[in-house]
């Protein structure tokens, strides 16, 4: 997806903190554009990067992605540097491993639109694959920390 031009300004940014997401990446990044052009939303896809050794960021970029280098290690400054980065009114955030549908941005973009300073969703909707998360996230740590 092309950025808009001078006169345009971005409504949304995709926000995809990366170490070492290769695998994934694309699929990811392709979902997120695929779903803001079709929709009729500007947007941008920003990839921030922790250190990423096996080729995520030409693959980032290569698929119309803006990477931005985190310095900083960890999760959280990652996910920081590209809500920093961020040029778009409203940021969603997702994990480039593909735990999360970038297909599915609609109704977030929707109630941010309404006015909503925060609006989370639910990776978990639909069930868990048998063997996809250790059996004391699955039952305990999740659903406690999802129901908050």
């Amino acid at each position: 997806m092309p950025e808009p031009g001078p006169s345009e300004s971005i409504e949304v940014t995709v926000v995809m903190p990366c170490l070492n997401e290769a695998e994934t990446l694309a699929v990811c990044i392709r979902k997120a554009f695929d779903c803001l052009s079709e929709n009729g939303f500007t947007g941008e896809v920003v990839v921030a990067d922790n250190g990423s050794t096996d080729g995520s960021q030409a693959i980032a970029e290569a698929e119309g992605a803006r990477v931005v280098s985190v310095e900083a290690k960890g999760y959280g400054s990652a996910l920081m540097g590209g809500i920093a980065a961020a040029k778009g009114q409203y940021v969603i955030m997702g994990d480039a491993d593909d735990s999360y549908d970038f297909s599915s941005l609609v109704p977030f973009i929707e109630r941010l639109r309404e006015g909503n300073d925060l609006v989370m969703g639910n990776r978990f909707r639909g069930g868990i694959a048998p063997g996809a998360m250790p059996p004391l996230h699955r039952y305990l740590g999740n659903p406690v920390l999802s129901g908050l």
